[in-house]
């Protein structure tokens, strides 16, 4: 009897049983995660263009790892990946605006295009911690047209710093004397990256600028490196043809560095592709636009916007799109981004005198390509009112968010209206939010419980952040059959009351460790009380290090982007 077999999206289906011979589903299976996800061998997964607008799916929240593995990084409650009972409901948080944004907005000539449109902000662009000096860094887009004025240049690229992330300089370089311009090619959208597992110091830092290709002026990505990120080497791969508004990440999870691009489908030509390679230089050169009538084994079709995308109310026909998608890993997670687009159209906008409107909402996964989105609602919103820095087109930026004790530092471009260009005038906001802020488990003054999936684990302590400082939080220690393990039922916990902190150690009575339990799988039972419950993890460590990867750094945190024990210096 023939074989056939179909590998979709991570999930396997077998068309035709086998008569005479057994195939073993382990032949069919890849690389297995941190947390216990083993991806399918056929990766990343071939989807067929959907014919309408929905979802995503995501194979591991539809069939969970057996035991999931607490060993990286905090867990967070943005999915039920960790939940197997609970009576808790989940809130999603949103930062705060910082009350003096614009943190960074256009004040030089040369941030001016030649019909004077003023610009200085990340177009994804990067802004990072360096633990080299501590300080933070911002590279973004800005006009050309002082500069140029007779080329018609329209972008450059350039830099500024900050020893607290809200008071930023634009301090002058020599690349172009007397400016903070550091790279003077013509662009769209760029990623600047920095790679902390570079062994070589003169590509620490990692630029992929899309730029306009003198040529016939259509866009390419050109993969340039530096030790600082102020002086780039000549482009040490190109890629072909590729649509405006392109980016890349990179998964620290499965090592491979990932384009984002800007891909047509009959949906709506606010879709992504995806391709991936182990090399920067690799995943660039095999990048380009791809053909409907042709298959390529590079690129990968992603996702289309869906059918909860936000509408704009005063634009309601208008079929939203995902202008943009960055992503970054954070503890246990990749956090996704999404430029979601609401229109309306550039004519309109135009004719009108308004900025379109995009707004950044959030996308979590587990693998890298499957992100979930329990809420399509705005995480950083658009501010509709005269004079805002943000009134429209905010578009995510690289390298965010960076951890400043407990809270992360979120930035965002934003433009305001005025009356020079349209679709122009960005400035650089920032929003703060709690460390795991992103969403809680809750519940009021009558007590709640959340019982965890099956853990492996090989930390020694516990520790939860929380916020119980009007209730209670106590925490039982299950067996693989979910009964109570001696020493470490409810009764032996010591419960916390009235606190709040992002990071609280448990312990029982005579214990402040899971040493005994090392080897077993076990279950976490939560007792909440008017309160909610951010996320939990196992450490090493008593001072309680995640082990997890903290984006884009962060004063204190250790050089190579890994929550364990160190200080910047």
């Amino acid at each position: 009897m023939k074989k056939f077999f179909l590998v979709l999206g991570g999930l396997l289906t077998i068309n035709i049983a086998f008569a005479q011979d057994k195939i073993g589903l382990d032949q069919f299976l890849g690389q297995t995660l941190h947390n216990g996800i083993t991806l399918p061998l056929q990766w990343p997964p071939i989807y067929e263009i959907p014919t309408r607008r929905e979802e995503m799916p995501v194979p591991y929240l539809e069939k969970k790892p057996e035991v999931i593995s607490v060993n990286t990084g905090r867990q967070l409650f943005v999915d039920n990946f960790l939940i197997s009972k609970t009576n808790l409901y989940t809130v999603f948080h949103t930062p705060h605006f910082y009350e003096n944004n614009p943190v960074l907005e256009p004040s030089e000539e040369w941030e001016n295009t030649i019909e004077g449109a003023p610009y200085a902000a990340p177009f994804s662009d990067g802004i990072w911690f360096d633990d080299k000096d501590c300080k933070f860094k911002m590279w973004y887009l800005a006009g050309a047209g002082s500069i140029h004025k007779d080329e018609k240049q329209t972008f450059y690229t350039c830099y500024a710093e900050s020893l607290d992330g809200k008071y930023w300089k634009k301090v002058t370089q020599d690349v172009v004397p007397g400016t903070n311009i550091v790279d003077t090619c013509n662009r769209d959208a760029a990623t600047v990256w920095l790679d902390r597992e570079e062994k070589d110091p003169s590509k620490r830092w990692k630029f992929f600028n899309v730029e306009l290709r003198n040529t016939d002026k259509r866009w390419q990505i050109v993969l340039k490196y530096s030790p600082d990120g102020i002086h780039w080497s000549k482009g040490v791969a190109q890629s072909g043809d590729v649509s405006d508004r392109t980016t890349v990440f990179y998964n620290p999870f499965i090592k491979k560095w990932v384009i984002s691009m800007r891909y047509w489908t009959n949906i709506s030509n606010r879709s992504r592709a995806y391709i991936e390679h182990s090399d920067p230089e690799m995943v660039v050169s095999l990048t380009h636009r791809i053909r409907s009538d042709a298959f390529d084994k590079n690129m990968r079709f992603w996702f289309i916007p869906d059918d909860k995308e936000v509408r704009h109310e005063k634009y309601p026909t208008v079929e939203p799109g995902i202008y943009n998608f960055d992503a970054i890993a954070y503890e246990s997670i990749m956090l996704g981004y999404y430029s979601a687009w609401a229109g309306p159209d550039n004519t309109t906008c135009e004719k009108d005198g308004i900025q379109k409107r995009n707004v950044i909402s959030l996308g979590y996964s587990r693998d890298g390509f499957h992100f979930s989105r329990p809420t399509h609602e705005p995480f950083m919103n658009v501010n509709e009112t005269e004079g805002a820095w943000n009134w429209g087109n905010m578009q995510s930026i690289c390298g965010v968010p960076i951890i400043v004790g407990d809270s992360l530092y979120f930035y965002s471009s934003g433009r305001r209206l005025n009356n020079i260009m349209w679709d122009s005038y960005t400035s650089t906001g920032l929003a703060t939010l709690r460390r795991d802020g992103f969403a809680s488990m809750r519940t009021g003054e009558k007590e709640g419980f959340l019982v965890t999936e099956k853990l492996t684990f090989d930390g020694k302590y516990l520790f939860v952040n929380a916020d119980v400082k009007k209730g209670s939080l106590a925490i039982e220690v299950l067996d693989e059959q979910r009964n109570p393990i001696v020493g470490y039922t409810r009764k032996d916990c010591i419960v916390i009351k009235k606190k709040n902190s992002t990071r609280m150690l448990i312990s029982w009575k005579g214990k402040d460790t899971l040493s005994a339990l090392l080897g077993k799988n076990i279950h976490l039972k939560f007792y909440l009380t008017n309160g909610d419950l951010y996320s939990f993890w196992i450490s090493p460590w008593k001072s309680g290090e995640s082990r997890g990867f903290t984006s884009g750094g962060g004063p204190g945190l250790d050089a190579m982007g890994i929550d364990k024990p160190r200080e910047c210096y």
